[in-house]
C-alpha cells in the first residue's frame, strides 16, 4: 500500500502581518504624494522609519498606486456619464424642436396651398403679426 500514498508537506506557519498604525500611514502618504514611485534606497529608508519590512512598504505604494489608479478611473466614469446624459437631454430637446418646425412648416405650407396661393399675401401678414401684432401668425413664437 505504500505505492498509493501520498507524500504529506508540511503546512508553512503564516506570520501575521503588523497593521501599521496611523502616523506611519500618515508618513507613507505624505512621501506617496511627494513621488509614487519608490526606488530602493527611499524604500531601505522608509521601511526603517517605520519599523517595517521594506517589502512591506513596497506592497503598499503599489496597491496604493491601484487604489489611485481606480479611483481616477471612477471619477473620469461619473463625469463621462454626467456628459452623457447632458448630450442625451439636448438630444431630446434638439428632436422636439425639429418636430414643432415640421408641423410649422407643413401648416405654413398647407395654408399656402389653400389660401389664394398668392405668397405676397402671407408675407405681408406674417410681416404684420411680427411688426405690430394681430395677423394669422400671432399663435407662432418665432423668436422664442
Amino acid at each position: 500500500m505504500d505505492q498509493f500514498s501520498y507524500p504529506t508537506f508540511k503546512k508553512k506557519q503564516k506570520t501575521h502581518k503588523k497593521r501599521m498604525n496611523e502616523e506611519q500611514l500618515r508618513l507613507l502618504e505624505s512621501n506617496f504624494n511627494f513621488n509614487n514611485k519608490l526606488d530602493p534606497e527611499h524604500k531601505s529608508r522608509l521601511a526603517l522609519e517605520l519599523g517595517v519590512p521594506p517589502r512591506q512598504v513596497a506592497i503598499w505604494y503599489q496597491n496604493k498606486r491601484a487604489r489611485d489608479k481606480i479611483h481616477g478611473l471612477e471619477t473620469d466614469h461619473r463625469a463621462m456619464r454626467a456628459q452623457l446624459e447632458r448630450v442625451l437631454t439636448d438630444n431630446s430637446r434638439l428632436r422636439d424642436e425639429m418636430e414643432r418646425l415640421r408641423e410649422e412648416l407643413t401648416r405654413a405650407r398647407g395654408a399656402a396651398a389653400l389660401g389664394s396661393g398668392d405668397e405676397v399675401n402671407m408675407e405681408k401678414d406674417l410681416y404684420a403679426s411680427l411688426v405690430r401684432g394681430g395677423g394669422p401668425f400671432d399663435r407662432y413664437d418665432f423668436f422664442g
